[in-house]
């Protein structure tokens, strides 16, 4: 098979970017993005992997960051739709997978609804990613027995609604997409709901990227832990006894309680 006829003409697939490193993309994204004559990218998408799109691609961003918003979705969908119609052979490229919180049902929609053939391309998702550069575990048997992700990404004015004494539970572990700006309330709200102050806390920076940073941490110190990363730096959250555990052969200093990677 040549690599484009993995794609037929006017047919779009949404395809999980990982985290950012080129190398944990699927065999099968790599060659995705290989037989694409356009890539629609978001801004969460690593600059190695846009580089495995052949010459003459087109690559279009249509990059989204909190607060600062280059696309609609609606206007996503559109682009899309437009590209099918005129029969090119298509990648939307999300960072992560596409399946969480990638916002995959509205493109999927809005392209089914116009007779378009869409199909999926699962990725890593960046919680997975971080707690393996963590040498940290999402699950521990006795201590962690569900993992539950969140986002904490809001339209401007909307308040943090989330069922916290859900997860206040002290027998999961929490991931929190997109939590830096709402780091000081989600630890406050969490503690109030139950949650151990001494909770441990895994800050991920960029993961998988050369610029990574993981900070560890107790909840009760969250807004602290946060305080010296930028806006434009992707920020999970990852909170539960799960997250302590680390292999003596990862270096790390301690510096006012917390480690930093």
């Amino acid at each position: 098979m040549q690599p484009n006829e993995l794609i037929a003409p006017g047919q779009v697939w949404l395809v999980g970017a990982g985290p950012g490193d080129p190398d944990l993309l699927t065999r099968k994204a790599e060659k995705l993005i290989a037989a694409a004559e356009v890539i629609f990218y978001d801004a969460l998408v690593g600059p190695g992997v846009l580089d495995l799109a052949p010459p003459g691609t087109e690559m279009v961003s249509v990059g989204k960051r909190s607060g600062r918003h280059s696309k609609q979705q609606g206007s996503i969908n559109d682009l899309l739709l437009e590209a099918a119609r005129a029969g090119r052979r298509i990648v939307r490229l999300k960072g992560g997978d596409p399946s969480i919180f990638g916002r995959s049902t509205e493109e999927l929609e809005h392209l089914a609804k116009a007779g378009i053939s869409v199909r999926i391309c699962p990725g890593i998702t960046t919680a997975s990613a971080a707690a393996a550069s963590g040498h940290a575990s999402l699950t521990l048997r006795g201590k962690a027995r569900g993992l539950t992700l969140v986002t904490a990404h809001l339209q401007a004015g909307e308040p943090l609604k989330l069922d916290w004494d859900a997860l206040a539970r002290p027998d999961g572990t929490l991931g929190i997409y997109m939590g830096r700006a709402a780091a000081g309330e989600i630890a406050r709200t969490l503690i109030a709901a139950g949650r151990h102050p001494d909770t441990p806390v895994l800050v991920a920076v960029n993961v998988s990227l050369p610029s990574e940073r993981l900070i560890r941490g107790r909840l009760s110190s969250l807004a602290f832990l946060v305080a010296t990363i930028s806006d434009d730096d992707p920020t999970l959250l990852l909170i539960g006894e799960a997250v302590a555990s680390m292999s003596p052969a990862v270096n790390h200093e301690v510096a006012d309680g917390m480690f930093v990677l």
